[in-house]
């Protein structure tokens, strides 16, 4: 059990549609305490919006500023990510080494498509689109990097089944110790991690 007082970093990853903001709304401020979370999107929609595409970039810039400032400040925090990049994996060792406990939420979607319906459906909501093509990518990267650089050095993993809400727990993995709630949700992950890319 991680001590009071210790900060922690909680990481809500999984590929665009999964929901990972809306399980963010709900669980962090009722489950992890959690009252700061990051997201490069709502601070895009901030900057612009009506156009919230043309500041990716600079809203990617403030997220970053802003998770330095609460490191140094050692605060509990959250942000999103669909961990497509592997530009977190210095960041968590580092944290790590500061003291923090990182804990990784992964919601996983069980296709690609599903993934692009739910950012269609988002769209017709007055959403943000993210290119079919980006989804696609970021879907297969983001799960090979969960497995090949993130689970091994964050502190400990939850896996949930993002295709219904709430989302559906199927594992917890922390160090070597690996606990299967769901088999058969487990299994399918697997499958579509052998299929990912390991560029």
């Amino acid at each position: 059990m991680d001590e009071p007082s210790q900060p922690t970093i909680y990481i809500l990853a999984g590929p665009n549609g999964a929901g990972k903001t809306t399980f963010a709304n709900s669980f962090l401020p009722t489950f992890a305490n959690c009252r700061e979370f990051l997201n490069a999107d709502l601070i895009a929609a901030g900057l612009a919006p009506f156009a919230p595409e043309t500041q990716a970039i600079r809203a990617s810039e403030l997220l970053l500023i802003r998770i330095r400032e609460l490191v140094a400040s050692r605060a509990t925090f959250s942000f999103e990510t669909t961990l497509a990049a592997r530009s977190y994996q210095a960041s968590i060792l580092e944290w790590r080494r500061l003291g923090y406990c990182v804990v990784l939420y992964f919601i996983w979607l069980p296709s690609p498509e599903l993934a692009i319906q739910r950012v269609a459906k988002r769209v017709r909501e007055g959403g943000h689109n993210i290119p079919e093509a980006v989804v696609r990518r970021r879907y297969a990267r983001g799960l090979a990097n969960l497995f090949d650089l993130y689970i091994p050095i964050v502190t400990n993993v939850c896996v949930y089944d993002g295709a219904s809400f709430p989302p559906i727990p199927i594992a917890e993995i922390e160090g070597d110790r690996k606990l299967v709630l769901d088999y058969n949700g487990w299994d399918r992950v697997q499958l579509h991690r052998k299929d990912a890319p390991n560029d």
